[in-house]
Parts: C-alpha cells; sequence; structure tokens
C-alpha cells in the first residue's frame, strides 16, 4: 500500500469517527435536509422570485436570492426536527445502536468523498503518477466512480423532469 491508500483509509475512518458522535438519525436526517433543500429550491424559485420582483430589481439577482433564501429556511427547518428527533432517540435508550449504525453511515460518507476526489482527479495526469499507478484502492473506487456517475445521471433526470 502506498500514501494515496494510507490517505483513503483516513478519509473513510475519520468519517466514521466523527458519525459514531453523531450517529445515524442525526446524520441521515442531516443528508435528507440536504437534498431535500436542493429539491425544494429548485421546485421553488421561480414563484418566489415572483413574489420579490417589487423587492429585487435585477433578474439573476433576484432568481439567485429567492433560490438561497429557500434552501437556507430549509436547512434551518430540517436542523430543528434533526434535534427534535435526536431527542427523542436518546429519550428511548437506542442511542447505542444509533451511534453503531451512523459509524457505518459515516464509512460510506468517507467511500463517497473518494469516489469524488477519484472522479475529479480521474481528468488530471494524475492517473499516470506512480502513486495512482501503484494503489490497490484506486481500482476499486474508479469502478464505484463508474457506477455512481450512471446512477447520478438517472437521479438527475428524475429530479429534473419532477421540477418542470
Amino acid at each position: 500500500m502506498n500514501w494515496a491508500d494510507w490517505a483513503i483509509l483516513g478519509i473513510v475512518g475519520i468519517s466514521g469517527l466523527f458519525s459514531i458522535k453523531r450517529g445515524f438519525v442525526r446524520e441521515a436526517l442531516s443528508l435528507l435536509t440536504w437534498v431535500t433543500a436542493f429539491v425544494i429550491a429548485r421546485l421553488f424559485t421561480d414563484a418566489l422570485a415572483t413574489v420579490l420582483a417589487d423587492y429585487i430589481q435585477t433578474p439573476s439577482f433576484r432568481i439567485g436570492s429567492a433560490f438561497a433564501i429557500l434552501f437556507i429556511m430549509t436547512l434551518i427547518v430540517g436542523a430543528l426536527v434533526s434535534n427534535l428527533v435526536s431527542l427523542l432517540v436518546q429519550a428511548t435508550g437506542l442511542s447505542g445502536t444509533d451511534r453503531i449504525l451512523g459509524m457505518g453511515f459515516g464509512l460510506a460518507r468517507g467511500a463517497l468523498v473518494v469516489v469524488v476526489l477519484v472522479a475529479l482527479l480521474g481528468g488530471t495526469p494524475a492517473v499516470q503518477d506512480a502513486w495512482w499507478q501503484g494503489s490497490q484502492l484506486i481500482p476499486h473506487f474508479v469502478l464505484m466512480e463508474a457506477w455512481s456517475r450512471d446512477v447520478a445521471t438517472e437521479v438527475g433526470q428524475l429530479i429534473w423532469n419532477a421540477g418542470r
């Protein structure tokens, strides 16, 4: 294993450790909140931009402001819901299970970060470097990147079509 493999293990491991502290429920609700914020902002930006027309004259700034307002407000509501649900999980005594499941979620998130890094570096001369060629883990993440690109394209089309 070379330094790139150790860096990959570090990214995945640190993400897993952070998620042990937060727990699965909080991690899953956080992810759901971000996705929901994007979808809500995407679906309702035009409606809010129309409401803001009397206050913001520049169309690009008005649309950007509408998107940002919807996105941020959804994140705030999601954080409040996440805190309430986390308190409920603690009250039921399931925090140990929640933390173990959170670790699994964090490991998956760390792997996703590595997939994104591999995707970004895949189009650069780095793929010819000795550390890339000698890595034992990078080929596995290259396969995951190709699969996730296909899935992301399909999901993106579904979201795009839902916004119409």
